[in-house]
């Protein structure tokens, strides 16, 4: 009898376990899709330094894109300042979130598609971005968008 208590209790904790990880994945999932929702709105107020919060401030953040590994935040915002002068070359931004999963602790992986209206000719491609909880809150360490 003392077996049956043990395996139900263990059957017990693992349940809850269950539902713990599913509950932080949904957090988790929210948070960065909050920090995805602000940059949407920051864009299309041609706010690019608002943009870029949602990035880590650090000179280790990479950026890959056309013109190649750019490495740092600061040279991530001119490079955004570089090829969208106006809010004619900026748009309208529109995320598409096609996968969110967690690689360890606290770093996610988020595939997706951004597009760009615009009346200068809409623009449209695809991201892989990497997410890691520094200090609490969300930020892009890597993006890698084509």
């Amino acid at each position: 009898m003392k077996h049956i208590y043990f395996v139900f209790a263990l059957l017990l904790f693992n349940c809850n376990n269950n539902t713990e990880q599913k509950d932080t994945f949904e957090t988790d999932k929210a948070g960065i899709l909050k920090v995805l929702n602000l940059q949407e709105e920051a864009w299309n107020n041609h706010d690019l330094e608002g943009f870029m919060q949602g990035y880590w401030k650090s000179d280790s953040l990479k950026f890959y894109g056309s013109s190649g590994l750019t490495k740092g935040w600061e040279n991530t915002l001119n490079n955004y300042k570089k090829g969208y002068p106006t809010k004619t070359e900026s748009g309208t931004l529109n995320f598409v979130i096609n996968d969110i999963s967690k690689i360890e602790n606290n770093n996610y992986w988020v595939m997706g598609e951004y597009h760009l209206k615009r009346e200068i000719g809409n623009a449209d491609g695809v991201f892989i971005i990497i997410f890691k909880k520094i200090n609490g809150e969300w930020k892009i360490i890597a993006d890698m968008s084509c």
